[in-house]
């Protein structure tokens, strides 16, 4: 478990546009992070105002900013280089998604859900890091084997250095 200043220091995105509320579980291979919808976050006053509805994209926005967290651990910036190299330390970086696949949505996620996403890497190219994600819906147990499935998809992700305007290719 962490604090809000973790995640902070691990990825760029600030309220209202940050979905990660607490980082569970962060191995070599796999990343937890819940993120408990309240019902006050901008984009359910316009989004079925009379059944609000979390959209779709901000949980893949939420299972990709995990999987930006889980990669921050890998990259520290290198000065010869725009694109972040591994180096076993964190460092500032922007997470790049350059392709998503196989989305499938399966569950409603409404105003007072808590949700886990569960992110594994699953193959590295070079710089371009292929991941897994699975958002569930938690129950009295929260874990990501316990819960209703909302979405899974596949995605493809690089940490590029700051302020670098670079196309994202793999």
């Amino acid at each position: 478990m962490t604090d809000q200043q973790q995640i902070f220091d691990a990825i760029p995105h600030r309220d209202p546009f940050l979905f990660i509320d607490e980082i569970v579980r962060w191995d070599e291979s796999e990343i937890v992070c819940k993120k408990t919808f309240t019902g006050q976050e901008f984009f359910f006053a316009g989004h079925y105002p009379h059944y609000p509805l979390t959209p779709g994209v901000i949980l893949c926005e939420a299972a990709m900013q995990a999987g930006a967290i889980f990669l921050s651990k890998f990259f520290k910036e290198s000065h010869n280089s725009s694109v972040l190299r591994p180096n076993n330390t964190a460092d500032k970086g922007v997470p790049v998604v350059g392709r998503m696949n196989d989305v499938k949505f399966r569950q409603l996620v409404r105003p007072g859900d808590e949700v886990m996403m569960q992110v594994t890497l699953t193959e590295q190219m070079q710089d371009v890091f292929f991941m897994k994600a699975k958002v569930t819906i938690c129950g009295s147990q929260c874990s990501p084997s316990s819960g209703k499935i909302a979405v899974t998809f596949n995605f493809a992700c690089k940490m590029v250095a700051e302020g670098v305007v670079d196309e994202f290719q793999s």
